[in-house]
């Protein structure tokens, strides 16, 4: 089985040099055991250079197979151990910058202190990662789902808002309703010009602003914002600091609200999912919830 681990912490390293440091081998030791593998199976599972390593193919065909074989291992360890032993062994997670920075990782800490078997590699980027090709166990992902074969837990709601500075509004004026945001220097994402409201009376509404300034990040939309540039739309949880702090005011419209989102756990597959995903994802949910009124929680589905 340690041949298998190598193949899945390789792909997930994206080197046998990152495989070695995460299994506790020499580098050399990693290289035969992926060879011992490829020679068993017949087929060249990844390409290797230098600098990095891909998969071929067949390695992409395998993969899943390698991990679930992996997963039932760690089942069959977990089924005979004293139930008191707890959560153990690397727990690979991903998040947004800004989600990550603010509340995941000050969690992380919380998490590590009770559970000193865990160890948690927390990735962080705005893009979508493939949890599956990255070898990811976690992907905590704020969104509106679409259709794949992950399984995904929703853990609470996500409030957003129209914020901005003090000063902005000074000069500029406060508005009041959607369509006084022509009038204004409006912050968005790369490639979206459109922000989603939900009126009054329920109906979603989507309207296209006028915009000066986007970024790929909710981050630097809300250091512009800071910096009078503009209105900008953010998650509650990005604002908290700058309203309690004076530098943001949060804008309540008269005939509409932003649009919420919700805050999902995602992870590739529902089988055999390791004790330290299910005990982080619980431990999360409670995380996130505490201090707020309990919302339905929402099963496992796929995404």
């Amino acid at each position: 089985m340690i041949d298998v681990a190598v193949f899945v912490e390789a792909v997930g390293a994206r080197s046998l040099a990152g495989s070695a440091r995460r299994l506790g081998i020499a580098p050399m030791a990693a290289s035969r055991r992926l060879a011992a593998l490829e020679t068993e199976l017949g087929t060249r599972l990844v390409h290797r250079t230098t600098r990095a390593l891909s998969l071929t193919p067949e390695g992409e065909a395998f993969l899943p197979h390698a991990q679930a074989m992996l997963e039932g291992e760690m089942a069959a360890r977990n089924a005979v151990r004293p139930s008191d032993a707890g959560a153990s062994g690397m727990l690979r997670i991903t998040a947004s910058i800004p989600f990550g920075l603010k509340v995941v990782a000050p969690f992380v800490a919380e998490f590590l202190a009770t559970n000193p078997e865990v160890q948690v590699d927390l990735l962080m980027a705005d893009g979508i990662i493939d949890i599956v090709g990255n070898g990811i166990d976690l992907a905590i992902r704020i969104a509106h789902l679409r259709d794949s074969s992950l399984i995904a837990r929703k853990l609470a709601a996500n409030p957003r808002g129209l914020y901005a500075s003090p000063g902005y509004l000074e000069s500029r004026g406060d508005p009041e309703v959607i369509d006084d945001l022509e009038n204004h220097e409006c912050l968005t994402i790369t490639g979206s010009q459109t922000w989603s409201f939900m009126a009054t009376d329920g109906k979603p509404i989507r309207r296209r602003v006028r915009s000066r300034f986007s970024a790929s990040s909710p981050e630097a939309l809300r250091e512009v914002s800071l910096r009078g540039a503009g209105i900008a739309l953010l998650s509650e949880w990005s604002a908290r600091a700058d309203i309690s702090a004076g530098r943001l005011v949060e804008i309540k419209l008269k005939d509409a609200a932003v649009e919420p989102l919700d805050i999902w756990a995602v992870h590739p597959t529902a089988r055999l999912v390791p004790a330290k995903t299910r005990l982080f994802i619980a431990a999360f949910e409670m995380h996130l919830r505490r201090g707020r009124p309990p919302s339905t929680c929402q099963p496992d589905r796929r995404l």
